[in-house]
């Protein structure tokens, strides 16, 4: 099946492309290093100029490990789950950072959709029931993120267990 449909005739009832949150950019991210870099340097300085010379390496040590930190960061953020539901179809792709695909294709009329709720946070942890068998969906949202997502999906399930509206032109 293609991301578009064209090899079906059936509509996309619902259609989303789940990614990680990563609240600083690139440009956010070089000014955090530069700001940080620096500040370390000139501590590091302070400390090589009192005689205290292995301090100085671990600002240094500092820096490297905190470019590492953001580094993996934003590898993992290439990491992205896709729902597609069509009257007959609910596919669930989920795509690593390392770009492993795996795929679940469920029947829209058996899957419920379940959350994990709780009073003072929020939902929790979204799945997919089929068969006995659960599958999460969402991790990488929030609680209000994945309250809205659930509204939607869960109203594209009962559109596919309505099955296709039909009119007559008079």
């Amino acid at each position: 099946m293609t991301a578009d449909n064209h090899d079906t005739l059936e509509p996309t009832l619902f259609s989303a492309v789940i990614t990680p949150h990563r609240s600083l950019n690139n440009i956010g991210f070089v000014v955090l290093m530069l700001v940080f870099g620096l500040a370390s340097f000139f501590s590091g300085m302070a400390f090589l100029m009192m005689g205290a010379w292995p301090v100085f390496g671990f600002f240094g040590l500092d820096v490297l490990l905190l470019f590492l930190a953001f580094r993996i960061n934003y590898r993992r953020a290439a990491a992205f789950e896709q729902v597609t539901v069509t009257p007959s179809l609910l596919i669930v792709r989920k795509v690593s950072y390392r770009g492993q695909v795996r795929e679940w294709q469920l029947n829209p009329l058996w899957a419920r959709l379940e959350r994990e709720e709780y009073e003072e946070y929020g939902i929790a942890r979204l799945f997919l029931v089929s068969r006995g068998k659960q599958l999460t969906i969402g991790s990488f949202l929030g609680p209000d993120e994945k309250a809205g997502f659930a509204q939607e999906l869960g109203r594209a399930l009962g559109e596919a267990r309505r099955g296709p509206v039909r009119t007559t032109i008079s």
